[in-house]
């Protein structure tokens, strides 16, 4: 079918669902431009970073208000569009829209949630079918889709932008410009490690992840790293911050939290960051949109630990 795109981002933003068949096409035209792109994208500041968002559609929308509409403002997506939340089927049809629309005005990382497998236990399935009659073509058509997301994102050279963190098989950059991303995430290895890694301030190395895939790293592993690429921060996303955001070793690496009030109950801030073309950066934090909705979004899992995956 011929995609009156404008059509569907007016409709999006009016609370209207894409047809099925909408989505087809959607996903059809975005895979070739995502297909396009390297593993590990440059940009160019300024440029606004957003952390995870998980189906908190209305407080995206509070994001283009805060940080102005899509293409005035150049974007940097770090993943997790989908789950927890209670609609990601609009949250990532509103992205996947404006990517198509604005390719060059908007960059969307995969992260940890960009998975068959963890789509099936968190949420963005059972809302999949839920809203198109028990189908699950609409996940399909957006879990394939998810195959050709980027990795990575470098600002001007000197900033490097990541979904989780760091691995232990990747010193240099270019190791990740090499990988073959186009697949479900492996359990191991290092495209599973930069999107489930986290940072940890008690230990200068590589730990043991709790989440069960990743590791955690300290603050030796991210001078090395920096050191190695000739870079100067590393900004990345993937973990809950109760202000919204948090910097660590000495100003070396930043963690941006998108979305509000976490899945309606943790009572949190959440942020967005500003580079400028100095590479100056500068939080925006804001609160839940006042039309998100406030019941708690229904747990997927009885285990307590995955509460933050």
């Amino acid at each position: 079918m011929v995609l009156d795109i404008d059509k569907c981002i007016a409709q999006l933003y009016n609370g209207e669902l894409l047809a099925e068949s909408q989505v087809q096409s959607l996903c059809l035209q975005v895979r070739p431009i995502l297909a396009n792109e390297s593993n590990v994208v440059p940009l160019s500041a300024p440029v606004t970073v957003v952390g995870d968002v998980h189906g908190q559609y209305h407080d995206v929308l509070e994001i283009f208000a805060i940080g102005g509409q899509c293409p005035d403002t150049n974007y940097l997506f770090l993943g997790d569009y989908v789950d927890r939340g209670n609609h990601s089927v609009e949250t990532i049809s509103l992205l996947c829209c404006l990517k198509l629309r604005y390719p060059q005005r908007i960059h969307l990382l995969r992260g940890n949630h960009e998975s068959r497998n963890i789509t099936k236990t968190y949420g963005f399935y059972t809302e999949c079918t839920t809203k198109y009659g028990g189908s699950a073509v609409v996940w399909r058509e957006f879990t394939d889709l998810f195959d050709y997301l980027a990795l990575a994102v470098v600002i001007e050279d000197s900033v490097f932008c990541v979904h989780g963190g760091l691995s232990p098989s990747v010193s240099h950059i270019d190791q990740l410009r090499v990988l073959d991303r186009f697949g479900e995430i492996p359990h191991e290895g290092p495209l599973a490690d930069i999107l489930w890694s986290d940072p940890d301030p008690d230990i200068q190395g590589f730990g043991r992840s709790q989440r069960g895939a990743g590791y955690t790293f300290g603050a030796q592993v991210v001078d090395r790293f920096l050191h190695n690429n000739g870079m100067s921060h590393i900004l990345r996303a993937h973990q809950l911050c109760m202000d919204g955001f948090l910097v660590q070793f000495n100003d070396r690496l930043s963690t941006v939290w998108s979305a509000p009030n976490y899945c309606y109950r943790c009572g949190n801030i959440a942020s967005v960051l500003q580079v400028d073309p100095y590479l100056k950066r500068d939080f925006i934090t804001f609160t839940a949109a006042p039309t998100s909705p406030h019941k708690p979004a229904p747990l997927q899992s009885t285990d307590p630990s995955s509460y933050f995956i």
